[in-house]
C-alpha cells in the first residue's frame, strides 16, 4: 500500500472511497452521500488529498488543509473492505506530518456527535475536545446532533 499525494485525476475514486466509508458510517443518522465530484475537485483548490493506493486502486483518503499555523483534517476514509486494518490510523499520521511539515503547530478536525467510536479514537492519537459547532442545517439527520471540534499539538 501506498500512501501518496492525490491528483486532480484521482477525484472520481476519492468520491467513492469517501461515499463508501461514510454510507457504512453514518446511514443510521443521515441518508445521502457525503461528498459529491464538484465538492472533491473544490476542496483541490484548497487543500490536499493524501490516499492509500493499492496497485492503483484507492484504499482509503484524508483531507488536509493548511491555514497558516494550524492545520486542518477531514473525510477520513478507508474502504469498508479495508476498515480495521490499521489503514486510517497510517492516514492519520501521514496527515499529521503533513501538517508539521508545512510549518502548522496545531492539527484541527471535527466529528459528528452521534458516531460515539470517534472520541475514543482521536484521543489515543493525542487529540482533545475544544468546543462544538452546529451540524449544517440544510441537512436533515435522522437524529439530533451537532459538530465537536478536536485539536492535538503537532510539535
Amino acid at each position: 500500500m501506498e500512501l501518496r499525494p492525490a491528483e486532480i485525476q484521482d477525484a472520481e475514486a476519492i468520491v467513492s472511497v469517501i461515499n463508501a466509508a461514510f454510507q457504512q458510517a453514518e446511514s443510521f443518522f443521515i441518508d445521502h452521500d457525503r461528498i459529491d465530484l464538484e465538492s472533491v475537485r473544490q476542496l483541490f483548490q484548497k487543500g490536499s488529498f493524501l490516499v492509500a493506493d493499492e496497485r492503483g486502486r484507492l484504499r482509503g483518503c484524508v483531507y488536509v488543509e493548511i491555514k497558516r499555523e494550524r492545520s486542518y483534517l477531514g473525510l477520513l476514509s478507508v474502504d469498508p473492505q479495508h476498515q480495521k486494518s490499521g489503514l486510517g490510523s497510517q492516514l492519520m499520521t501521514a496527515a499529521e506530518e503533513y501538517g508539521a511539515k508545512a510549518g502548522c503547530g496545531h492539527m484541527d478536525l471535527q466529528i459528528v456527535s452521534v458516531r460515539e467510536e470517534l472520541p475514543r479514537f482521536y484521543r489515543r492519537r493525542g487529540y482533545i475536545e475544544t468546543g462544538t459547532a452546529p451540524f449544517p442545517a440544510d441537512l436533515t439527520p435522522k437524529l439530533p446532533c451537532h459538530f465537536v471540534k478536536m485539536s492535538k499539538p503537532l510539535t
